[in-house]
């Protein structure tokens, strides 16, 4: 009876020895094929995580996100869109492989360069309000993404930047009447790549549609000193120009060989007085359809004109309008207030009596008695 006792606790005992023996440890899973970071690698751009293949087929995965061999906190799920502090840094990932029968194993992706993200462009910007000069124009925000950190204006003119169009509005002057005017913004936010975007070009118009249209042809009188075709060049300038009599009153002068109804003629100065009594060797005069401009005034502008620092460019668009609204049938006006603009029909050439030089007609000569 002692002997079978014995036995039996000898057998308990080999049996509770056995089972607090450590379990046999279970082999790790298989890594076949390594993970792979798939998309492109930049700011704002999602990357995926692919696992790999791993035996067991069935094993579950979680992930950690590295950037130059260092884990990212909080990183740790399948896919990650990499941040403006990524750029120029090498981004990988690890995949570590769960299973109940394996022990769990990792595996690591390639690294790769992480580049600045793209801005991307879903509706340019646009240039609202009229077309023409004076007119306030504002451009409209382009539509992104991203939000910019910063939106930077740029008017141009004919592709060129006009000097200090830097704003969001701008208004038309006189240069841009003719031309093609659009708006360029420079968009920029931290870990994407500058992106600038231009708007439609738009022809600017003058302040008022062409509601007369005079025909006028070039002469010559005496000997000429000076350049026709530059006479010819700026006359055409000054009366076309927005500020002039075209922007003021809707009439537009063309040019022909010869008739119409203006004849404009570029004199020396001895000449003047052969059109009429009136005219004097000293200035420039009005007869008839004849708008008659001194040589000796063109080239070197008037005594009183110069004393005050006036541009001889001034001086030829002042006495190209005044003698032309004589044509159109204003006489002379006298300088309203101190300070103010002279009116073009003044006679500056003599005096500015307390005015501002003002080559063009002031608002109170727009309504020519002419039309």
């Amino acid at each position: 009876m002692r002997s079978r006792v014995v036995a039996l606790l000898t057998v308990l005992a080999a049996v509770l020895l056995g089972l607090a023996a450590p379990a046999h440890a279970a082999d790790p899973a298989v890594n076949l094929t390594p993970p792979e970071v798939t998309g492109k690698a930049a700011v704002g751009v999602k990357l995926v995580a692919d696992p790999g293949t791993w035996l067991p087929a069935d094993a579950t995965f979680t992930y950690q996100w590295l950037r130059d061999g260092k884990a990212l906190p909080g990183r740790t799920k399948r896919a990650y869109r990499p941040k403006p502090d990524d750029v120029g840094h090498r981004v990988a990932v690890v995949v570590t492989a769960t299973h109940p029968s394996y022990a769990d194993e990792s595996a690591t992706s390639s690294a790769v360069k992480v580049a600045k993200g793209t801005i991307k462009v879903r509706k340019g910007p646009r240039v609202e309000g009229a077309k023409k000069y004076l007119a306030r124009a504002k451009a409209t925000r382009p539509r992104l993404n991203v939000k910019p950190q910063k939106r930077v204006y740029r008017w141009l003119r004919d592709g060129r930047r006009i000097p200090g169009a830097t704003g969001r509005s701008h208004r038309f002057g006189w240069q841009d009447v003719g031309h093609e005017v659009r708006v360029e913004v420079t968009l920029t936010r931290p870990g994407y790549r500058t992106r600038r975007v231009k708007s439609p070009a738009s022809r600017i118009a003058h302040r008022v549609p062409a509601r007369h249209v005079v025909k006028y042809h070039v002469e010559t009188r005496g000997r000429m000193t000076a350049s026709v075709r530059k006479f010819r060049r700026l006359a055409n300038a000054s009366l076309n120009d927005p500020r002039g009599w075209r922007g003021a009153s809707g009439i537009r002068f063309d040019e022909v060989r010869s008739g119409g109804s203006m004849t404009l003629v570029l004199a020396e100065s001895s000449w003047l007085p052969r059109f009429s009594s009136g005219c004097s060797a000293q200035w420039s005069c009005r007869v008839g359809r004849f708008v008659v401009i001194n040589q000796l005034r063109w080239k070197n502008a008037s005594p009183a004109w110069n004393s005050r620092g006036g541009t001889l460019r001034g001086y030829r668009h002042m006495v190209i309008n005044h003698e032309t609204g004589h044509w159109l049938g204003w006489g002379h006006r006298s300088c309203p207030r101190a300070g103010a603009p002279a009116p073009v029909m003044q006679q500056q050439s003599i005096s500015l009596q307390g005015c501002r030089f003002n080559p063009f007609p002031t608002a109170g000569e727009r309504n020519v008695p002419r039309f």
